[in-house]
């Protein structure tokens, strides 16, 4: 039953013009536009163009998939009456949950092996088969983190309109203080205040560390990992209480 739900799960998704183009068509393009022009620049920790948004752009892809494919599809099944349907079918809840899930990491993955070999084609990417198999670890804890941000998030919206306006300048907001298009040091003021209270940005810093073979203990990655189990934690309350309302 679980195999046969992710199968029409994956043939919604390739269906859905708007999540494939924000999700695995946009970043991977931007990645190399992005790398046409700052190809040959160094960023902090000595690390090429290549070496540091490779991993940003794979976690750009999970939080478009997680946000779009799975937090929205939320309030769209919610709004349109799909979710009262899906009580009332044979299909068990819990079943069409973890198929969503699945769904969703299964897309990640992908996106995470696209632009890993899009960097390996176009720009000489090494492969460290430890650090590849570290950073993988890493990126299926994060597709947990982002999927309960997104559930908790889109549980508070009962319009589905509203929840897309969210979606489309959410999706702009990350680009720009998540570390996505340039470095947040050189960004203004007010966008690295705004970095400092974005999960995404602690992701995406803790993974390009991680990807390198750079992280390393300190007061900076421990707080950006506590920023991110807050943001989780808070977001379970949330749920809790959503799951409680509608009840």
């Amino acid at each position: 039953m679980l195999a046969t739900q992710l199968k029409y799960d994956m043939l919604m998704f390739t269906r859905e013009i708007f999540y494939m183009v924000f999700t695995i068509i946009v970043p991977p393009v931007t990645y190399l536009f992005m790398g046409q022009l700052f190809g040959d620049v160094m960023y902090a920790g000595n690390l090429n163009y290549a070496e540091t948004y490779t991993p940003s752009f794979i976690l750009l892809i999970t939080f478009g998939v997680i946000f779009f494919a799975f937090g929205f599809d939320q309030v769209m099944n919610r709004t349109t009456g799909v979710e009262k349907r899906i009580n009332l079918s044979p299909v068990p809840k819990r079943t069409l949950l973890l198929s969503n899930i699945l769904r969703s990491i299964i897309i990640t993955s992908i996106g995470y092996f696209l632009v890993f070999f899009i960097g390996m084609i176009a720009y000489d990417l090494s492969f460290q088969p430890l650090n590849f198999v570290l950073s993988f670890g890493v990126f299926i804890v994060l597709n947990a983190a982002l999927l309960v941000i997104s559930s908790a998030i889109y549980s508070l919206f009962t319009s589905m309109n509203g929840a897309l306006v969210f979606s489309i300048v959410i999706f702009q907001v990350v680009m720009f203080t998540g570390g996505f298009t340039m470095p947040i040091n050189m960004m203004p003021k007010f966008v690295q205040i705004i970095a400092d209270f974005n999960p995404i940005y602690h992701m995406n810093q803790l993974f390009i560390a991680v990807w390198n073979g750079q992280f390393v203990w300190n007061n900076s990655s421990l707080l950006s990992i506590g920023f991110i189990i807050g943001c989780v934690i808070i977001s379970l309350v949330v749920l809790r209480f959503s799951n409680k309302a509608r009840k």
